[in-house]
């Protein structure tokens, strides 16, 4: 029932559309976006991974995840792979396996539940040291019937070890089956009453080619709204021409602020509404976009106009994130937001001129996943080193004044969990104490009981 796959990260292309190739034959009833979620969690696993084995748990934090966070939980295994510690549970996850209170570890977690089935698969993560991904079916704690896919992502806290897992999952739930078999009766109930479409209608309607008929009558219901074909949309592929922007006329020096906005979105949108992305159209997009913040930098206050207008806020680490929202939109993906920003970043830091940054990109080995990887590279050796956590926090306990034994709080079983120094005449001086009845306090005593 459940299929379990990885990512290839080296076949990723430039914001392509990831094909949604689902293993499980739904009804059609069931419409999802599910795999699409699994691919913006790898990304961001990815994007924080730079040239570290596996990434860091200290960059983790769900709870500012807006996009995938509320239907995300967070594995500890520094207690053992048996029964791991819940350290994080998103909302939408919370609610659909109806836990109210808290909930500590694994084996706490509701049978039938949906997080009931993550034992069938983070094994498999520490096994194989990658992201995992996986879909299945079930009958839940409420016999509902739940399609559900999710990924599993691996993070250490020493770059060796895995002791932590971030899994993503998103669900739908089925119709019953007398709700499915009734709208069938209705549906086709509604087609058998349709009237077949009238014969000779033009093919183009007062189109191209206007006097080109279809000779035969067509016995078939139209169809729905939502399967109606649009309006045409320009096509390019990387076999073909690029998307032609050249109709588009660059503002004037002393053109309005808006007008180089409404021409950078308008690159953005020929490129999201093209049926095969380009590179070039892409990187075109994202020349404009740089063009617009050049001169959004001559004229703060205009800017500033439009971001409150927009009720988008600047970032003082990273101000070309603004421009690419402006652009591309303040709901577009958060990954490509990011490395559009680098891109920016890069360009201005070259000093490219109006009209210089998509050449630019299009001559860069590698293209634009290259250049965002050399620049994380850059910055990253450019970084003061991040000072040993576990070394300050050692030092901090040689320091500490002890502590009066009398004055410890313990539980209601007079228990307390404390860090204890060796002094030099061999003493033992208490010197912390962990906070009574926390979720650490509670994996140490489980610790040191075994």
């Amino acid at each position: 029932m459940d299929t379990l796959r990885g990512h290839d990260v080296a076949n990723d292309q430039d914001d392509f559309d990831y094909a949604d190739d689902a293993a499980i034959d739904a009804p059609l009833t069931v419409v999802s976006d599910e795999r699409r979620m699994q691919v913006r969690a790898y990304n961001y696993w990815a994007s924080l991974l730079g040239d570290r084995t596996l990434p860091s748990i200290e960059d983790l934090s769900p709870d500012q995840l807006e996009d995938f966070g509320p239907h995300s939980v967070l594995l500890d295994f520094s207690t053992g792979l048996d029964n791991p510690a819940i350290v994080y549970l998103g909302s939408a996850l919370r609610q659909e396996c109806e836990i109210d209170g808290s909930i500590s570890y694994i084996n706490d977690v509701p049978a039938r539940s949906l997080l009931s089935r993550l034992t069938d698969h983070y094994l498999q993560i520490i096994a194989n040291a990658a992201p995992i991904g996986f879909e299945a079916e079930f009958v839940n704690q409420r016999d509902a019937e739940i399609l559900y896919r999710g990924i599993l992502m691996p993070f250490s806290s020493d770059d060796e070890t895995i002791d932590f897992v971030f899994g993503v999952i998103n669900w739908k739930e089925l119709a019953s089956r007398d709700e499915r078999q009734a709208l069938e009766l209705e549906v086709s109930a509604a087609l058998c009453s349709i009237m077949p479409a009238p014969t000779n209608v033009p093919v183009w309607a007062d189109g191209p080619a206007g006097g080109d008929t279809v000779d035969d009558a067509v016995d078939a219901a139209p169809l729905p709204p939502s399967a109606a074909p649009s309006a045409p949309m320009p096509v390019a592929s990387l076999d073909e021409e690029p998307l032609d922007l050249s109709g588009m006329e660059s503002p004037t020096d002393d053109a309005p602020l808006a007008d180089w906005l409404a021409l950078a979105r308008d690159g953005a949108d020929q490129f999201r509404t093209s049926e095969a992305r380009s590179h070039a159209a892409l990187y075109r997009a994202i020349g404009l976009a740089y063009d617009f913040a050049l001169v959004a930098q001559a004229r703060p206050d205009d800017y500033a106009e439009l971001l409150a207008d927009c009720g988008i806020k600047v970032q003082a680490r990273s101000p070309m994130t603004a421009i690419i929202k402006l652009v591309f939109g303040a709901g577009y993906d958060k990954t490509r937001i990011t490395e559009y920003a680098t891109v920016l970043d890069h360009g201005r830091a070259l000093g490219l001129g109006v009209g210089m940054l998509a050449d630019h990109l299009s001559n860069y080995a590698g293209g634009l996943k290259a250049l965002v990887r050399d620049e994380r590279a850059l910055r990253r050796a450019e970084a003061p080193p991040r000072p040993d956590k576990r070394e300050t926090a050692r030092n901090a306990m040689k320091a500490a004044a002890a502590i009066d034994p009398q004055a410890l709080a313990t539980d209601t079983d007079g228990l307390a969990i404390v860090v204890a120094r060796r002094e030099a005449d061999g003493s033992l001086a208490l010197v912390a104490q962990l906070p009574e009845g926390s979720d650490l306090a509670q994996r140490v005593m489980l610790a040191a009981a075994r």
